[in-house]
C-alpha cells in the first residue's frame, strides 16, 4: 500500500448544520491528516492527505463515527492520487455555493444535554437563556431560507453575534463552531409576553409572568420551534375546560408536554422503545397508554391513549421547571380549521380569542412546522415495535424518502386533507411537513408556499405537477403550480396510497393493495374507500371492494355519523321502523327525522354512494351509541377502537359475505343488532367487529392471490391508523405466507399521498405514456 496519498472525498446526507465539519476537522487531526473540509450544495467535500492506511480508516469513520444529528447517505472517494498535498494543516474553509443542491436540510431538533446543563448553571453566561443551542441541537428547517445552510441564509441573519459568540462560532474546537443560530442574551433573540391590555414584558420577566398565568389557571399561547402552542396546566380540569370552551373543541384529545421522563412514566405506560422514541432528537408526540387518573379525563376523553412529548425548546424546559407545571397541555395554536400560527403579528391579532397572554420571541419562523405524532405498536409476532406516523412534521421534515430508483423531476400536491407536497430528484422524494386541510385560503397559500420553498432550497425545477383526480379537490382544480412547464397529470387516490407504501418499502413487481380510507374519487366517477387493488406503480386493477353505502346528506354524514348508521341499517333491514327496533340510537331520533333520512336514501336525494371502510366504521360507531355526531375527523372510529383499550387480542369476528366483486357488510350489521339485543358489552361488540374486518382482509387476499399468484400485500389508507387492524392484518396475513408491508416513514393517511403520486407519475413517464391515457390512473378529461 502506498505510504502517502491525497484523497478527495464526497459525503452526502444530513451533513450540514449538525456539527459535521468540526467532526471531520477533529477526526483528520487525530489521524494526522492535512487538507480541508467545506460545505457545498451537494453536502460536504473533503481533501485529505496523509498515510494511505490513515486515509482508509478516516473514510470509514466518516460514516461510522458521525455526530448524532448527522445522517450519512454515502461516502465516496472522488479521486485518489499518490503523494501528499502542499497543505501543512487541516482547515475548515468557506462554503461553496455553486453546483447542484442535493445536501439535505437538517430537521429541527431538541435541546442537547450539554446546552441543557448550561441553561441550568448559574455560573454559565447562557444561564436561563431561552435560545441556547449548539451544532448538536436547535432550530434548523424552520429557520432556513436557502442552502448552503449558513447563518446569512437563515432568519438569524439580522442578529449580529457579539465578540464572545463570534469567537465560539469561528473556533473549530468549540461545540458552537458554525452553529448558525448561535447567540446569547447580549446579541440574540429575546422573549416577550403580551396580555390583552397591551402590556408587554421582556426576557426573564416575560417567562416568569407566563408561568404565573399558567399556575393561576389561565391560557397562554407559546411560540415554539415551528409555530405557536396553546398551553394550560394539564393537571387542572378547570383549565382544560376553559381551553376547550375557548377553542370550541369539546372532545378531540389534547397533547401534553411533560417535564421529563420520570414525569412521563407517572402518567403513561412506557416501554423501553417508546422511551427511546420520546427522547429522540425529533421530540415527537407519542401516543402512549395513559395511567387511569394521572391527568383529568377531559385531556383525552374516551381514549386509552395520551399524546405526550418532551420539551423541544429551551423555554419549554424553563416553564416546566416551575413548581406545579410539570405537565402542560400543548395543542396547536390556531383557530379551528386554519394552519398553526407562526408569525408574531398573526398571533397577536388572532390568538387573544383563546389566550389570556401570548409568549413570543423575535426570531422569525421561516417555515411553520407542526409537531409530529407517532405510535409504537408491539405484538409477540412482530420482530420489533412497529412505528406508525399519524403526522410527519417537526423533527422529520424535510428528510427525503429514498426509493432506490431514478426519478424524473416532478412535484406532487397531495390530496385535500392532511396534505403534504413532494418533489422528486435523483432517487429521493423530498416530502414536506404536514400542511393541513385545503379548505381555507390561508392553508391553501401555505400549501403553495411550502412547495415553492422546497423547490427553492434544492434548486429543483419540476417538469410537471401531479394532482389527485378528484375534480373538486382544490389543488387539482386550481393547478396552481410553481413553474412546471408540462401539462398536469392526475393520479387515482387509492392507487397513490398503494404506491406510497410500495415506494417506502422499495417494492418492485405486483402487489395486492388493501386500501381503506374515508373516500377517494374512483376511475368510474364514483367514490371509493374500501378497496382491494392489484397492480404496481404503472397501473392497477380494482379486484374487489366494500359494498356501497349511501351518505345521507352527503358531507353532513361525515359530521353526523348517525346518518350513515341509519343508511347501513336501512340497507340491512329494508325498513326504517325495523331498523329503529334493531338499534336504540335510531329509535332515539325524532320520528320525522327518521323518515326524512329514509326518504332521502330511498329517492337518492343528496345521498351519494361510497365504498368507504371509514364510513362503515362511522356508521357502526353511531349505531352503538359511541359517536352519533363527530366533532373531529374519525372521532367515531377512534372512540370505537378506544373501547378495545389497546388490547390486540382477536375474537370470534362477525362474518362479512363475499362474492367475486363485493364484500357485503349486511350480515355484520345483523349480528351487531343481535348482540345489542342480547346486552353484549359494547367493548366486546367492537372487538368482534374489528376482528371480523381482519378476517375479511385475510380471506380476500387469499382469494386474490389464488387467482393472481401475488404474495406481496401493502396496507394503506387512513383506516390503517387503527392499531388493532394494522397489527392483526400484518400478523394474520404473515401466517398465511404473505409478505406484508405497512407505512413506517410516512403516514398511511393522506399525508403520504404525495409520495405515491410521484411514484405513479414517474412510472408512467418511464413508459413514455400520459397519465390521462393509462387505464386506472385517470386524467384531465375527468377534470375538465
Amino acid at each position: 500500500m502506498t505510504e502517502q496519498a491525497t484523497w478527495k472525498i464526497r459525503v452526502t446526507g444530513v451533513v450540514q448544520g449538525v456539527g459535521y465539519r468540526p467532526f471531520v476537522y477533529k477526526l483528520a487531526r487525530e489521524r494526522q491528516l492535512v487538507g480541508w473540509v467545506r460545505n457545498d450544495p451537494e453536502g460536504v467535500l473533503i481533501e485529505a492527505s496523509g498515510r494511505e492506511s490513515a486515509l482508509l480508516l478516516f473514510s470509514e469513520e466518516l460514516a461510522t463515527e458521525a455526530p448524532e444529528l448527522a445522517r450519512v447517505d454515502y461516502v465516496e472517494a472522488l479521486s485518489k492520487s499518490v503523494g501528499q498535498s502542499a497543505a501543512t494543516r487541516f482547515d475548515i474553509v468557506n462554503s461553496e455555493r455553486n453546483g447542484a443542491k442535493v445536501a439535505l436540510v437538517p430537521a429541527d431538533t431538541h435541546v442537547c444535554a450539554d446546552c441543557l446543563a448550561e441553561l441550568r448553571d448559574p455560573t454559565d453566561r447562557r444561564y436561563r437563556y431561552p435560545f441556547i443551542n449548539c451544532t448538536n441541537c436547535g432550530p434548523r428547517y424552520s429557520i432556513v431560507r436557502a442552502l448552503p445552510y449558513d447563518r446569512s441564509q437563515t432568519t438569524m441573519h439580522s442578529f449580529v453575534m457579539c465578540e464572545r459568540c463570534d469567537q465560539e462560532y469561528r473556533d473549530p474546537a468549540s461545540r458552537r463552531f458554525h452553529a448558525q443560530p448561535n447567540a446569547c442574551a447580549e446579541c440574540g433573540p429575546h422573549l416577550f409576553l403580551a396580555d390583552r391590555c397591551g402590556t408587554v414584558l421582556q426576557g426573564e420577566a416575560a417567562l416568569q409572568q407566563c408561568a404565573r398565568e399558567l399556575t393561576a389557571g389561565r391560557v397562554a399561547a407559546v411560540k415554539s420551534v415551528g409555530g405557536f402552542h396553546l398551553a394550560v396546566d394539564a393537571r387542572s380540569a378547570e383549565s382544560v375546560a376553559l381551553l376547550r370552551e375557548r377553542k370550541r373543541r369539546d372532545s378531540k384529545p389534547f397533547a401534553v408536554m411533560v417535564r421529563d421522563l420520570a414525569t412521563a412514566h407517572r402518567i403513561v405506560e412506557l416501554s423501553a422503545a417508546e422511551e427511546e422514541l420520546l427522547r429522540s432528537p425529533a421530540r415527537p408526540i407519542l401516543l402512549a397508554r395513559k395511567r387511569p387518573g394521572s391527568v383529568p379525563e377531559s385531556v383525552a376523553p374516551r381514549n386509552p391513549n395520551l399524546g405526550l412529548m418532551l420539551p423541544s425548546a429551551p423555554h419549554h424546559h424553563l416553564l416546566l421547571d416551575e413548581a406545579g407545571l410539570d405537565v402542560l397541555v400543548m395543542t396547536s395554536g390556531n383557530i379551528s380549521g386554519y394552519p398553526i400560527v407562526h408569525r408574531n403579528e398573526d398571533a397577536l391579532q388572532q390568538l387573544f380569542e383563546i389566550a389570556d397572554v401570548i409568549l413570543y420571541h423575535d426570531r422569525e419562523i421561516e417555515t411553520r412546522v407542526d409537531d409530529s405524532v407517532v405510535r409504537l405498536s408491539s405484538h409477540p409476532e412482530l420482530d420489533s415495535p412497529l412505528l406508525t406516523f399519524l403526522r410527519r412534521a417537526r423533527g422529520y421534515a424535510p428528510y427525503p424518502v429514498e426509493v432506490g430508483r431514478p426519478l424524473a423531476p416532478l412535484v406532487a400536491y397531495g390530496a385535500e386533507l392532511k396534505t403534504t407536497v413532494a418533489l422528486s430528484a435523483g432517487s429521493r422524494v423530498y416530502l414536506s411537513q404536514h400542511i393541513g386541510d385545503l379548505k381555507n385560503d390561508e392553508t391553501f397559500a401555505s400549501h403553495h408556499k411550502t412547495a415553492a420553498h422546497l423547490a427553492s432550497l434544492y434548486d429543483l425545477r419540476p417538469a410537471a405537477g401531479i394532482y389527485d383526480m378528484h375534480p373538486d379537490f382544490r389543488a387539482s382544480r386550481a393547478h396552481q403550480g410553481i413553474g412546471e412547464q408540462g401539462d398536469p397529470m392526475f393520479v387515482q387516490h387509492h392507487h397513490a396510497h398503494m404506491a406510497a407504501c410500495m415506494a417506502e418499502n422499495r417494492l418492485t413487481g405486483q402487489a395486492i393493495g388493501v386500501v381503506f380510507d374515508g373516500a377517494g374519487y374512483g376511475t368510474d366517477g364514483t367514490m371509493w374507500g374500501g378497496e382491494f387493488l392489484v397492480g404496481g406503480f404503472e397501473r392497477f386493477e380494482r379486484a374487489t371492494h366494500l359494498r356501497r353505502l349511501a351518505l345521507i346528506g352527503g358531507d353532513r354524514a361525515v359530521r353526523e355519523p348517525i346518518r350513515t348508521g341509519v343508511s347501513i341499517a336501512l340497507d340491512t333491514f329494508g325498513d326504517i321502523d325495523v331498523a329503529a327496533q334493531a338499534f336504540p340510537e335510531i329509535a332515539r331520533l325524532e320520528t320525522d327525522r327518521r323518515h326524512v333520512y329514509s326518504t332521502m336514501r330511498a329517492r337518492r336525494i343528496n345521498s351519494p354512494e361510497v365504498t368507504s371502510m371509514g364510513r362503515l366504521f362511522d356508521g357502526v360507531a353511531a349505531l352503538l351509541g359511541v359517536c352519533s355526531h363527530a366533532e373531529y375527523e374519525a372521532q367515531g372510529p377512534i372512540e370505537l377502537e378506544g373501547l378495545l383499550d389497546r388490547d390486540l387480542d382477536v375474537a370470534d369476528g362477525y362474518e362479512f359475505a363475499h362474492d367475486t366483486t363485493e364484500v357485503d357488510f349486511r350480515p355484520v350489521i345483523r349480528a351487531i343488532a343481535a348482540d345489542l339485543a342480547a346486552d353484549i358489552p359494547l367493548a366486546e361488540i367492537s372487538r368482534r367487529f374489528h376482528s371480523g374486518v381482519v378476517a375479511m382482509v385475510r380471506r380476500q387476499c387469499r382469494e386474490i392471490s389464488r387467482g393472481t399468484g401475488i404474495r406481496q400485500v401493502v396496507l394503506s389508507g387512513g383506516v390503517f391508523l387503527n392499531e388493532f387492524l394494522l397489527v392483526n392484518c400484518i400478523t394474520m396475513l404473515r401466517r398465511e405466507g404473505f409478505e406484508v408491508y405497512s407505512h413506517r416513514q410516512v403516514p398511511p393517511n393522506d399525508g403520504g399521498i404525495a409520495l405515491g403520486q410521484l411514484m405513479v407519475a414517474n412510472s408512467i413517464a418511464d413508459l413514455g405514456e400520459r397519465a390521462d391515457l393509462v387505464p386506472g390512473v385517470g386524467g384531465r378529461a375527468q377534470q375538465e
